[in-house]
């Protein structure tokens, strides 16, 4: 005939998968499913029906965590540093804005054009007079954000979400020698909740803040404190939405986090910043030696730095001072000793800004 020949390639070369397809197909769809859980958990949380727990299991955890979050958390910081042209600044600010609801009008420089790069976009400053910091309360929030938990700890557990619990050792680490902190000195017998206790009559305390992508990324003194140790986790960096963290148990304790631990007027208290997904930057600001998100590292492993030498005697921090920054939005934990009729002024799930106060006695 005089129709033309039809040339085909072997059906086994067409339809050849490649691993990197595979990962993006499975990925993908893995991430689409989660999102559309997420969803369904927000509906009922506007509906003020409670939301039901529902815990990954080993294997769901363990397909998570091969995800190769730690290079694409690496990767999406490179491009973050990469200056845009002029032109482009407003066009992709605008729909980052649009999509996660941020209030431009709160910062300090609020022309578009002025940020060079994304990073400097989420790190923008805010003005002074927006985040009035609470004077009457003694314990502020240190950041922007949205209250998942808070409470007293029992029984050597924290409560990351409703239902949902982590170890109190697992997530702080070993004990501190008492000459860098000033712990009780308790019988060795005694639970680590027990040796964190340093008065009489006190109590261990937490409150959970995440921050938001859409949120403002600095991090501040959240009372009048003394810090005086840091301790490092390399992990995992897991998303940390609200949704991630009613799924799988221990959360904060899998991803990557420093510990900074000191004492305040009723005793031991420490701030927690942990990393998530594209958050693998955490930067404290009077702390020049931490390197967070690096290429290598050993599971389980932690490294310790301590402010208190011969000259100094730990790092003197001012309640609403600049503490820190995330690369993206992440959480804060706090954990403090406080005594018995300290109150929470606070309900699970509302939004909070930096300033605003946590609780009272």
């Amino acid at each position: 005939t005089d129709r033309k020949k039809l040339h085909t390639a072997p059906v086994g070369q067409v339809f050849r998968l490649r691993p990197f397809h595979v990962l993006v197909a499975t990925g993908g769809g893995y991430a689409g499913y989660r999102k559309y859980e997420d969803y369904k958990l927000e509906q009922l949380e506007k509906r003020g029906l409670e939301v039901p727990v529902k815990l990954a299991s080993e294997w769901e955890v363990a397909l998570y965590k091969s995800v190769p979050t730690r290079l694409l958390s690496r990767a999406w910081g490179r491009l973050n540093q990469v200056e845009l042209p002029t032109w482009l600044r407003k066009p992709v600010y605008s729909l980052y804005i649009w999509t996660f609801g941020v209030n431009m009008k709160e910062a300090a420089v609020e022309d578009l054009h002025h940020y060079r790069n994304l990073s400097e976009f989420f790190r923008r400053k805010l003005k002074p007079q927006v985040r009035p910091v609470c004077c009457v309360h003694s314990v502020i929030s240190p950041s922007d954000g949205k209250i998942l938990n808070f409470g007293q700890v029992k029984n050597c557990e924290v409560e990351q979400v409703k239902g949902v619990t982590y170890s109190l050792e697992s997530f702080l680490g070993p004990r501190i020698s008492t000459e860098e902190v000033h712990f009780s000195q308790a019988p060795p017998g005694n639970s680590f909740q027990q040796q964190l206790v340093t008065k009489e009559g006190n109590e261990l305390y937490h409150c959970v803040i995440y921050l938001a992508p859409g949120d403002y990324h600095c991090f501040h003194s959240p009372t009048d404190w003394t810090v005086s140790h840091r301790r490092h986790f390399p992990g995992s960096l897991m998303s940390v939405n609200p949704g991630v963290a009613r799924w799988i148990k221990e959360l904060f304790c899998h991803n990557e986090r420093v510990v900074l631990t000191g004492d305040w007027k009723h005793g031991f208290f420490s701030l927690t910043a942990v990393g998530a997904t594209n958050v693998g930057s955490i930067r404290i600001y009077f702390d020049q030696d931490l390197h967070t998100n690096s290429p290598s590292y050993s599971k389980g492993s932690y490294n310790d730095f301590s402010f208190i030498s011969n000259n100094k005697e730990g790092i003197p921090m001012r309640k609403g001072e600049h503490l820190g920054e995330f690369n993206l939005g992440s959480t804060i934990v706090l954990i403090f000793e406080a005594p018995k009729d300290f109150k929470f002024n606070l309900k699970a799930g509302q939004k909070i800004r930096f300033g605003e106060a946590l609780g009272s006695l």
